[in-house]
């Protein structure tokens, strides 16, 4: 199981031909990137809108965004603040910054960059030490819902703590829960009175003990930076550049968050696709992506539409899920182009029930794992997913599967560093860090070797055991961890760095802390939603039936559309196979009353469309103008290449000529020397030093440029307006060749602004 854009499920180590990849300078970064991805990249200065559809690469577009800016010396690291919604996508992000050269950018979720900005204010702003996050949320809630009288089953308990974190993120109080919920439509799973009690008791249990939430972390961060002005313009003199991915799923507290953060700035870069909402039911929304224009009128929108995920034949299905689409989210959606080679059409079976359904699924997976010299698909268990709406329908594909004799792992489960196995194992290589050569059994061994040695004594063998079950589960955990010892060390060698069993044990503390698992060899057991953002060589999604795709308690609209977008979701984890599947009855011998989704409708064989099909959005960039009735037009810094041989330019110089220094120069020299000439005259009728006039490097640019019009002047870098209108007529008429005559020279003088001045001497 893999993440986007074919890395694996969670951030992996680099291999040393990646490691010796490091791209040579700012103009190498933007090698391989189409031109959509390129505008990405050297669109430098916000407000940038990136709509990028599913596969289209938009991780590596931004990430190449920042590290581009890094190193054509537009952002200094430290003041990048690249923020996302999981560990594994902060992760995997941090990982491709530092293959391209820019390891020094923050890349963090929202939550771990609050939790960070409070911990470090907190003393300051409060007084103390930051109250400690409560480890079970759910726990408090059964507790606050006993003391309120209430008594909630499983499922009730974990639906109400869905209502909670929905009330906060979307800052309702506790009073106000019914009033909110009705309004927005919400089917609550108790009454809302009793919520609203239940809610305002378990904020009453954090207070008593002293605890708070990961949506606490977020309010009391936001709290802080309004209350106090001084820490808000810290952070803001901390952060200047904002990259936010996965913009469609940002809630209203989050980008209240966000607000604080820019101030009154907008160097901001988003990244989304409102076809990809999903988490509606968590206080997301795709409002914030797609007002995005009309909150900032001058920002470029980019649209990436090449799929180089999917094949043309899943692609097509993809496109066909979202053409009859409606609402607000189906107006903006993208139509992808594939441009990866043909492979198989898509599957679609009907089965007599769920067994049988299981059992078909099963087969067909065995024989895609099956080695190709056997006459099988050759594909890794790892590389195959089974995705269904809802976490109940994993057991019977678990009992398929094992039946089949096939590996599998579920994910949503146990996390992979809580499992007893992967914690034993980790007290066992801490233990063989410490004993170093005193372990005759490690002494001259290399360390993946020593961890293959430690974790044989726990049932690790070169060999995985026969059949399924709790042994291969073990085992699996196990392989992962020697997988992962194996890569770190190359990644550490290439890097020329020494490695020793201790470095890898940090490691591992490090990736436990972040729960940034290695992957488990074995089909994917997966909910659609827990699927968002990974890839797989061959999907199954199974269960496609009305009532189930769409849920039946989707009944608005809006609820419905977004059932739609979740098969979406779906479809488009797919790189080449993929299987649609439905059972027509339960239950072996069932009445057969079941129909397939309705959003396969004109898709599947014999059926018709329900609706007719919307076109879809083509790529490109639409570029935004600034100010106009609303404010002055602003210049963009961004990056400035030689006008001689094309290099990015990075040096202040030689970004104010346009050119390298060691480039051939055409500079009318005896211009040049009119010009300072002039310059000291300016100077002393000022009382001023000559570069508060101009520096030398403007001088010199005008001398290689010998601009003819204001607008060619106002075009050197150190031209601004002010000296455009005070000194642009004396130095045009310099250029053409005429003297200037003393009335001309009179026309000059006035004062220079402290805002030239602190310019220039910065410029000097």
């Amino acid at each position: 199981m893999t993440a986007a854009t074919s890395s694996p499920l969670f951030p992996r180590v680099s291999t040393p031909a990646e490691y010796a990849a490091v791209p040579r300078d700012a103009d190498a970064v933007l090698e391989g990137l189409d031109p959509e991805q390129r505008e990405v990249a050297t669109a430098l200065q916000g407000p940038v809108c990136v709509l990028a559809g599913a596969g289209t690469g938009k991780t590596r577009a931004i990430t190449h965004r920042i590290a581009y800016g890094v190193r054509a010396g537009v952002f200094q690291p430290a003041s990048v603040l690249a923020v996302t919604f999981t560990n594994r996508a902060a992760g995997e992000m941090r990982g491709r910054l530092r293959q391209l050269g820019a390891g020094g950018v923050q890349a963090r979720t929202f939550h771990s960059a609050a939790l960070r900005q409070l911990q470090y204010f907190w003393p300051k702003a409060v007084g103390g030490e930051v109250p400690r996050l409560a480890e079970r949320k759910v726990q408090l809630v059964a507790e606050a819902a006993a003391r309120c009288r209430v008594r909630l089953d499983r499922n009730e308990l974990r639906d109400v703590t869905g209502e909670i974190e929905w009330s906060k993120v979307t800052q309702t109080v506790p009073e106000d829960y019914p009033a909110a919920a009705a309004k927005s439509g919400r089917e609550a799973p108790r009454d809302a009175a009793e919520i609203a009690r239940i809610y305002g008791m378990y904020e009453q249990l954090k207070r008593e003990r002293g605890v708070i939430d990961f949506e606490d972390v977020l309010l009391l961060t936001v709290g802080v930076l309004q209350e106090r002005h001084d820490i808000a313009d810290q952070v803001r003199r901390q952060y200047q550049h904002f990259v936010v991915d996965e913009y469609q799923d940002v809630s209203p507290l989050q980008q209240r968050l966000l607000d604080l953060w820019l101030g009154d700035r907008e160097t901001l870069c988003v990244v989304g696709d409102a076809s990809q909402t999903i988490y509606s039911f968590t206080g997301a929304t795709p409002d914030h992506l797609l007002n995005f224009r009309t909150r900032h009128p001058g920002a470029t929108v980019v649209k990436l539409i090449r799929d180089y995920r999917s094949t043309p034949q899943v692609v097509h299905l993809a496109n066909g899920v979202l053409a009859q689409a409606r609402g607000r989210a189906a107006e903006h959606r993208l139509e992808l182009v594939s441009q990866r080679e043909p492979g198989p059409d898509p599957v679609y079976s009907a089965y007599a029930d769920e067994p049988a359904e299981a059992e078909g699924v099963a087969r067909r997976i065995r024989e895609l794992i099956t080695p190709v010299e056997r006459g099988g698909g050759g594909i890794p268990a790892s590389e195959v997913a089974i995705l269904y709406r809802v976490n109940a329908q994993s057991e019977v594909y678990e009992q398929a599967l094992a039946d089949a004799q096939v590996p599998y792992q579920l994910r949503g489960a146990e996390r992979f560093f809580e499992r007893p196995e992967v914690r034993e194992a980790g007290l066992l290589l801490r233990g063989a860090a410490r004993a170093g050569s005193a372990d005759p059994a490690l002494t001259d061994a290399d360390v993946p070797s020593q961890v293959r040695a430690v974790l044989g004594t726990r049932g690790w063998t070169p060999e995985p055991p026969a059949g399924s079950g709790a042994v291969r589960d073990r085992w699996e955990s196990l392989a992962a961890l020697v997988r992962l010892a194996e890569q770190f060390c190359a990644g550490r060698l290439a890097e020329g760095h020494q490695v020793t069993l201790a470095h890898l044990v940090a490691e591992l503390d490090e990736r436990a802390a972040a729960q940034h698992a290695p992957t488990v060899e074995g089909v994917t057991l997966a909910s659609l939603h827990a699927a968002k953002g990974l890839e797989w060589d061959a999907v199954f999604l199974v269960g496609l039936t009305e009532g189930m795709v769409p849920i039946t308690y989707a009944k608005t609209d809006a609820q419905v559309e977004e059932e739609r977008r979740l098969l979406y979701v779906g479809v488009t984890r797919a790189r080449r196979h993929l299987a649609l599947s439905w059972a027509l009855s339960r239950s072996p011998g069932g009445r057969a009353n079941r129909r397939p989704s309705r959003f396969l409708n004109g898709l599947r064989p014999g059926s018709a469309a329900s609706v007719p099909r919307a076109p879809g959005g083509g790529g490109g960039i639409e570029r935004g103008v600034s100010g106009g009735a609303t404010g002055p037009v602003r210049k963009r810094r961004g990056p400035v290449h030689c006008r001689v041989c094309g290099r990015t330019l990075t040096d202040g110089g030689e970004m104010k000529l346009r050119r390298c220094e060691d480039c051939p120069s055409e500079m009318d020299e005896a211009l040049y020397e009119r010009l300072r000439d002039w310059r000291a005259e300016q100077a002393g009728q000022l009382s001023q030093p000559a570069y508060c006039v101009f520096t030398d490097k403007t001088l010199l640019a005008i001398a290689e440029a010998v601009p003819g019009t204001e607008g060619e002047l106002a075009g050197i870098p150190g031209v601004g307006r002010r000296k455009l209108d005070k000194f642009g007529a004396d130095v045009l008429m310099l250029c053409s060749g005429r003297e200037l005559t003393r009335a001309e020279d009179a026309d000059g003088t006035g004062g220079s602004g402290p805002e030239d001045t602190a310019q220039n001497s910065t410029e000097k």
